[in-house]
């Protein structure tokens, strides 16, 4: 797994801005700290009866320049580093986003959305905080540190007396070396509970219709209580080692300023320093306290903002398990059959087979149906043919070319995929439908809606298919959900389309609409049909039955009637619940 450097990329794309602002921040410093040196010019004047009133309007002027030169130079520095963090924010939220789109399912089957959203939300914004205002904080204290003691010295104060005033800083690296390790793995610990309540917050809102049906919302409240709690706790063990560290940085300022008051006042008494040296001492150590209480912060947000960048560098080094090789292969799926050849499967290494021994062959143009029990790998084969999981190689070959050596927008460009959850996107019923291809016209998406059987739905609606929808389509019923699903594989009108149980939630009669419609417009077009109906399948040129992930009967639907089986026995089933139907719908 590649270590991933964000940081190091990033400053080598905007070292130059972060330049600029260390030049800016020099410049405010040093125009900043002839602050207290005019200031101690002037007391001694003062002291010495020299001062006149040309003199006064001189040095009001001269600290008015100095304060407007602060402001300007100061604000333009952090605009600069401002800027280059939000810069930041906006490019590795992109980076992260094309990341997860490149992962494979099993990325996904292991990290929940509330877990993901956490990388995008808190431990992006942690890295960026450090980037912008630690950068600015910490620059702003060095430099006013270095030009501080710099004009301590030019100012003919004495360097014993320096030196006694800012050794109590000096004990700051040794207080970050200790604490630092330890605020860093405390805030790991928050981020990663952070990411568990997103997740768990995340289920909640997703399934608060079934919450609210079970009358079970005391149970899902002490369930997120729960990650609450934990985040209380690891805060509470955080927040108890960097409070003391951000009262020790000012502790130690107070310290440096008694010291200078206590001393320096000594040495100004005795007449081994003038009054306006004294003054200046005291606002030097003075003007040191804000950026030294800043520090403080700043090292925390620093250490905070370590383990979130120990997070995402992680997460950014994981590789997809699917990967195209170099000399992928784009083929045409128009006039390529699909082999299936002794294929056995696991989702894990110690997990047990899910499929066992498959072997099948769907030529161009032809139907294949799927049936079996819950469970008995439909939905796992058709996952291999699209490979979002790995098949072993040489099991799956479109034409006379294994699946893995295909390039995977080469083949799933080429298969319309319609699961059986129908899932929608927050946008409108039209946009929904020319999901593959939005600028599509709008004739092609109303012939979908209709061999879909959903346009008499959807032009009962206020706004037709301009209708926008609720998150994941819930202002739809399951069924019209299901339907508009399917148009969405329809329009694609693709060399292979796969339909993975997608009409389970209509009525029979609206199945078989539906059923004919395909029928009629995919003459001539590879089709893959898994339901649990047999009437969705019984018109296929094969169909195979799974169970426990083997081939356990294969034939037409008048050839498996004959045999003895599972097929024959559903059959029956499914059969006598219809006339039942019929039946009492006509007493």
């Amino acid at each position: 797994m590649k270590s991933q450097r964000i940081l190091a990329d990033f400053f080598r794309k905007t070292w130059y801005i972060y330049l600029f602002s260390l030049i800016f921040h020099l410049i405010s410093n040093l125009i900043h700290v002839y602050f207290p040196k005019l200031l101690g010019q002037f007391t001694d004047k003062l002291q010495l009866g020299e001062l006149t009133r040309g003199m006064i309007v001189d040095y009001s002027l001269l600290l008015l320049l100095v304060g407007i030169g602060h402001v300007l130079f100061h604000g333009t520095a952090l605009y600069l580093v401002m800027y280059v963090g939000r810069k930041f924010e906006y490019l590795v939220r992109g980076r992260l986003f094309r990341h997860f789109t490149q992962m494979s399912e099993r990325f996904y089957s292991k990290n929940g959305v509330g877990k993901l959203l956490s990388y995008f939300m808190n431990d992006v914004t942690a890295v960026r905080e450090s980037i912008s205002m630690g950068f600015n904080s910490t620059a702003n204290a060095i430099m006013l540190l270095v030009a501080a003691v710099t004009m301590m010295i030019v100012s003919g104060i004495p360097y014993y007396l320096i030196a006694v005033s800012v050794f109590p800083l000096l004990l700051i690296p040794l207080i970050v070396v200790y604490l630092g390790p330890i605020i860093r793995k405390r805030s790991l610990e928050v981020q990663e509970a952070l990411g568990r309540m997103t997740e768990t917050a995340e289920e909640q809102f997703g399934g608060i219709r079934v919450t609210k049906k079970f009358a079970v919302e005391d149970i899902m409240e002490r369930r997120f209580g729960k990650t609450v709690e934990r985040i209380r706790q690891n805060q509470l063990r955080l927040v108890r080692v960097s409070s003391f560290f951000q009262a020790l940085i000012p502790f130690l300022g107070t310290i440096a300023l008694i010291t200078a008051l206590a001393f320096g006042g000594y040495l100004t008494v005795t007449k081994h320093i003038t009054l306006g040296n004294f003054v200046a001492l005291t606002l030097y150590v003075r003007m040191l306290m804000n950026p030294l209480q800043q520090i403080g912060n700043v090292i925390n947000t620093i250490q905070r903002s370590r383990a979130s960048l120990e997070r995402l560098n992680e997460l950014l080094s994981q590789q997809s398990d699917i990967v195209e090789p170099e000399n992928a292969k784009s083929i045409d799926l128009s006039a390529a059959g699909i082999r299936v050849e002794n294929l056995s499967f696991a989702y894990g290494a110690s997990s047990h087979q899910v499929l066992k021994n498959i072997n099948l062959h769907i030529r161009p143009g032809k139907t294949l149906g799927i049936i079996g029990r819950t469970g008995s790998g439909k939905t796992t084969l058709m996952k291999l043919l699209l490979r979002t999981y790995d098949p072993p190689t040489g099991t799956i070959w479109y034409g006379n070319t294994d699946v893995r050596e295909m390039s995977l927008e080469s083949l799933r460009s080429q298969v319309a995929y319609v699961p059986q959850d129908g899932f929608l996107f927050s946008t409108t019923i039209r946009e929904n439908i020319a999901f593959y291809q939005r600028d599509t016209e709008f004739e092609n998406v109303e012939s979908a809606a209709r061999q879909a059987q959903i346009y008499n739905h959807i032009v009962d609606l206020p706004d037709r298919f301009e209708t926008r929808l609720g998150e994941r389509g819930l202002t739809l019923s399951g069924g019209q959900r299901q339907r508009t699903s399917l148009a969405r594989g329809l329009i694609k009108n693709a060399p292979v389309m796969i339909l993975d149980d997608s009409v389970s939630a209509v009525d029979a009669v609206t199945e078989k609409d539906i059923i004919d419609s395909i029928q009629k417009e995919r003459r001539g077009k590879t089709t893959i049909i898994i339901a649990h109906r047999i009437s969705a399948i019984k018109h296929a040129d094969e169909i195979i039955v799974l169970d426990e992930g083997v081939i356990v009967q294969r034939g037409t639907h008048s050839e498996l009637l004959q045999e003895q089986g599972f097929y024959a026995e559903l059959h029956a089933i499914q059969e006598e619940g219809s006339q039942h139907a019929t039946a009492t719908s006509h007493s």
